[in-house]
């Protein structure tokens, strides 16, 4: 009887024991899995006051892991990189401001800001330095080339590297779609200023989504509806077009970013879309003349790429910025 009870309570302590593991065991599954779900859904939606204008900007991921600033194009915002944010947040830290006057920052009447290039990149920059942000990559697209660009001059020690969707830095990358903009260089009256205008209807917006796509289907209708909500409100016409006609003035600083790419060799990520009537494949082309060692990746796509290879595009983003951190 004696060693039947001994047998039992061995059994019992040994069911215990078991029981034990198999829970400790389930602790740990669910913190991890809460952790990597928590990592994977940190987007918030934030707003800070940089020089009296509200910027708005999302931020994910853990803000010690490797930072990526996401830069967005015209007629856009932060919302383009809305797939960026959602599959790289569990790896990166992403911050994807929106500039004055796009997205969901303050749109401030041109009496107070001017729209010029410089200072969008110099309240970018007060922006990062108001976060603390001291080293990150970049992501540009676009508008984002010159404004991301100047940061990496003015900061070139800061920037750990440069992912590039259709962001130009060479005259030779500027396509056909530029002719009426090169007019309103040429001779800025109402006549040059009228023949813009189409850029900013709603079918002129839904061209620069779905021009040199695949399938049509792929691009988010919410994209250029979005834009041209605010594209319609007062004085935005105005705001962009002399933004337009400072656009000029990047062009003037192409050298001095060739420059930078030819003495600092910043880690560079090539992902472009061929079909770009503004900026085609021969501005992708150019970089391999100043910088030595690229990740060279062409997509069958538009303007915006990532609408239509976003998947992709990221995982390569994801294997790049691995590189540069291991």
């Amino acid at each position: 009887m004696k060693n039947i009870i001994v047998a039992l309570s061995v059994v019992f302590l040994f069911m215990s024991c078991k029981e034990k593991v198999k829970t400790e065991t389930d602790r740990i599954s669910k913190t991890t899995t809460s952790k990597i779900t928590s990592e994977k859904s940190t987007l918030k939606y934030k707003t800070l006051a940089v020089n009296g204008v509200n910027i708005a900007y999302r931020e994910a991921g853990n803000p010690e892991h490797p930072t990526i600033v996401l830069l967005h194009g015209f007629p856009a915002s932060s919302y383009q990189y809305r797939k960026v944010l959602a599959q790289l947040a569990d790896e990166f830290h992403l911050i994807a401001p929106d500039y004055p006057g796009f997205g969901n920052s303050d749109f401030p009447s041109s009496e107070t800001f001017r729209y010029t290039f410089d200072n969008m990149a110099t309240t970018m920059d007060s922006f990062l330095e108001q976060k603390g942000i001291n080293s990150y990559a970049i992501m540009i697209q676009d508008y984002g080339a010159p404004i991301g660009f100047r940061l990496a001059t003015a900061h070139p020690e800061r920037i750990t590297a440069i992912i590039n969707q259709n962001g130009n830095a060479y005259e030779e990358g500027l396509g056909e779609a530029w002719a009426g903009i090169r007019a309103l260089w040429k001779d800025r009256t109402k006549e040059t200023e009228d023949a813009l205008l189409s850029a900013f209807s709603l079918e002129g917006l839904k061209w620069q989504y779905t021009h040199g796509v695949r399938d049509i289907e792929t691009v988010d209708p919410d994209t250029y509806n979005l834009d041209f909500l605010r594209l319609s409100r007062p004085n935005a016409h105005a705001v962009n077009l002399d933004l337009f006609y400072d656009y000029q003035n990047n062009v003037k600083l192409y050298p001095k970013w060739q420059q930078y790419l030819r003495d600092h060799q910043p880690p560079l990520l090539i992902v472009w879309g061929k079909n770009d009537a503004f900026f085609p494949e021969s501005g992708a082309e150019a970089f391999k003349k100043d910088v030595k060692n690229i990740d060279y990746n062409i997509y069958d796509t538009g303007h915006f790429a990532l609408e239509e290879d976003g998947d992709v595009i990221i995982e390569k983003i994801r294997s790049f910025m691995r590189k540069q951190h291991k």
